[in-house]
């Protein structure tokens, strides 16, 4: 098995960037989830209430984001200028990030058509990780996704229009497994980098979001299906939430070690 495909996604629901190598820390990702959209009370702000969030194209400079939007001039988010605190709540974790530029809540609001804040997490987070002394990103529960391209070609045979991984929105893809063999794993290494695989990552209505063009499929596909084929005891899953034990840096082409299986037989 191999790495075959590495995601960032600098600010939550908008899409996500390729690379061929990456640096993984504790947080993720290095720059995954590093800005947030938040509503004027600190909630999240997400792809799955406003779609259109998908279309967003965000560009990594030193400094910040530089963020594109068709029929927009871009406009960018400059780290040094977050230095206001203000709350930021996702799901139940509440906690204190960075806000900064006007200009840029105003950007997001005219593509959103609601009033929101863009948050930076900060040099250093300030959101804990649950059961453990490391901090958390901006991502939902856990600092790595891990999907298995055999398993998305399964989904796929099973679907009427196929879907790709950017509707799930991994930062790690292994291709050369088995279909869902990963249900199995405990503990991986990829490269030199070693991860817990804590649980399977629960989906929700947005899996259904077109990611290019940023609308909710009609048909409720690849949800739908996933109902049907991959109700867990945690819920309808895909793909693997991870928890680095070491850092390093990862490149495409890594071989991927199963060093801990989750049964034994």
């Amino acid at each position: 098995m191999q790495l075959s495909a590495m995601f960032v996604h600098p600010v939550k629901s908008c899409r996500g960037i390729a690379f061929d190598r990456a640096y993984a820390g504790k947080l993720g990702l290095l720059h995954d989830r590093e800005w947030l959209l938040v509503s004027p009370d600190g909630q999240q702000i997400t792809a799955r209430a406003h779609p259109k969030l998908v279309t967003i194209r965000v560009e990594l400079l030193p400094g910040g984001a530089l963020l594109h939007h068709a029929g927009k001039a871009p406009i960018f988010a400059m780290a040094t200028a977050y230095t206001r605190p203000h709350p930021a709540q996702v799901w139940k974790d509440g906690f204190q990030a960075w806000h900064g530029d006007e200009r840029v809540d105003a950007w997001f609001a005219d593509i959103l058509g609601c009033d929101c804040r863009l948050l930076w997490l900060g040099a250093q987070s300030n959101r804990p990780f649950k059961g453990g002394p490391e901090k958390m990103s901006f991502a939902d529960g856990y600092p790595f996704l891990l999907a298995s391209q055999a398993s998305l070609d399964d989904l796929n045979r099973q679907l009427a229009a196929p879907v790709t991984l950017r509707h799930f929105r991994p930062n790690l893809v292994v291709s050369g497994a088995y279909p869902w063999e990963e249900d199995e794993w405990q503990v991986i290494r990829i490269g030199d980098v070693e991860f817990d695989v804590m649980k399977p990552c629960v989906r929700c209505v947005l899996t259904t979001v077109d990611p290019e063009l940023g609308e909710k499929r009609a048909d409720g596909e690849p949800l739908q299906t996933l109902i049907r084929t991959r109700m867990l005891d945690a819920g309808v899953c895909f793909g693997m939430n991870l928890r680095a034990r070491n850092e390093g840096v990862l490149e495409l082409g890594a071989p991927v070690e199963v060093l801990e299986q989750r049964y034994s037989f």
